[in-house]
């Protein structure tokens, strides 16, 4: 039976946000995804405005999850399968600071995880923002869930890197 006290969050940004969901949304123990602007200087931007770089906002997916199925390292080792460590405002052919990769974060628990698992698996020279997260706005209803609605939507995330055993139960 799912306990809604083991559920918890965390947000991730590796280059366009499309990828990021569909790759997530594929896995075991993920309960929610959204994507959105994070960690911008200005509210509710438009997509638009995102993408002009003045606000700094980074393209990032909400990730709710359960405790019981996935662990926050199990998070973290599926992101580095698709995520380019070294690679500054950049992922694929996604250029520019919002498509910067970062790991977002609101319990305070979770920094020490993160920063000590990408230690250990990239080492210190990487270059994943791990920060707070101080903002994050929904990004319009079209740009959610948009490789569902659009399989053929350009993705430089490998959706196949997600294991048969590590895939939802549909």
């Amino acid at each position: 039976m799912y306990n809604n006290d083991m559920e918890k969050e965390i947000y991730l940004a590796g280059g366009c946000f499309w990828g990021v969901e569909a790759y997530y949304q594929l896995l075991d123990g993920i309960t929610y995804t959204n994507v959105g602007y994070a960690n911008g200087s200005k509210e509710n931007p438009t997509y638009e405005e995102v993408c002009s770089g003045l606000y700094k906002h980074v393209e990032a997916v909400k990730i709710k999850y359960d405790t019981n199925i996935i662990s926050l390292e199990k998070i973290l080792e599926h992101f580095l399968r698709f995520v380019n460590p070294y690679s500054l405002n950049r992922q694929g052919n996604d250029i520019g600071v919002q498509y910067r990769s970062g790991i977002y974060f609101i319990n305070q628990d979770d920094f020490l995880i993160v920063k000590n698992y990408l230690e250990k698996h990239v080492g210190k020279t990487h270059k994943i923002e791990i920060l707070p997260l101080e903002n994050y706005y929904e990004a319009e209803e079209y740009h959610q869930s948009y490789l569902i609605k659009n399989p053929s939507g350009y993705c430089h995330v490998n959706l196949n890197l997600v294991k048969p055993n590590e895939k939802k139960v549909r």
